[in-house]
């Protein structure tokens, strides 16, 4: 083991969601060879085990921990699909494993365990109760940054329709030029979120406005998304 997870909510944690998109922040061990690139020279690692049958096919080929940054220049659209890793990354990495698109469509939430209190970093597709919200303007994990996962172009939010030079992307009764989810299901608006903005950023229109989702329950982390994705670029 890489970190001291003497944390007994955490364990549990661990034990009911991985594999799984739940990341688990954790002191590291004064003892570990992890590289300080990796942890970026903090004292603290993230680890995650991951769902998905590419990178689980991949990490038992190579019988060890691997360690990667998100694939996608920081701050832009997060990818889905192979095609959005080429087109971030293009020319710059090797090659792509392609598996088919990304089912849940949004990153994993990430969890901090000190001093046996868990603290929410990053909404994400598992909600852990009784969590405390992070300290607002402390970075300490992807995602927290005010502008992130942002496309080129403009972004508004809430919209009930499109003026005649933004692509809209609908919800619900909303339809728009197309819809995270025509029936309304958070998890589908989950899982086509990123690769709806990817489509509005590449589309010929010069800005991009999206209709309003409910906060609740998935929606808090959709939402989440969508209002780091529209501000200011920093």
């Amino acid at each position: 083991m890489y970190a001291r997870a003497n944390d007994a909510e955490a364990l549990a944690l661990a034990h009911e969601h991985w594999p799984g998109p739940l990341t688990l922040v954790a002191a590291l061990r004064e003892d570990s060879s992890i590289a300080s690139l990796v942890t970026a020279g903090l004292p603290t690692i993230a680890i995650r085990v991951p769902a998905h049958r590419a990178i689980r096919a991949l990490m038992h080929a190579v019988d060890r921990p691997l360690a990667a940054p998100s694939a996608n220049a920081s701050g832009s659209i997060s990818p889905t699909r192979a095609g959005h890793v080429l087109r971030s990354l293009g020319g710059r990495i090797p090659l792509v494993i392609d598996d088919g698109p990304c089912p849940g469509g949004l990153e994993s939430t990430i969890v901090a365990e000190s001093g046996g209190k868990l603290r929410l970093l990053r909404r994400g597709p598992v909600e852990i109760a009784g969590a405390e919200q992070s300290e607002a303007g402390k970075i300490e994990a992807p995602g927290q940054m005010a502008s992130h996962y942002a496309p080129a172009k403009p972004l508004r939010l809430g919209a009930t329709h499109a003026s005649d030079d933004e692509y809209l992307i609908g919800f619900g009764a909303i339809a728009g030029d197309s819809s995270l989810s025509p029936s309304s299901d958070l998890v589908e608006a989950a899982s086509r979120l990123f690769d709806l903005l990817h489509e509005a950023d590449c589309s010929a229109k010069p800005k991009i406005a999206v209709a309003p989702v409910p906060g609740e329950g998935l929606g808090a982390a959709i939402n989440d998304r969508l209002e780091r994705a529209a501000a200011p670029r920093q």
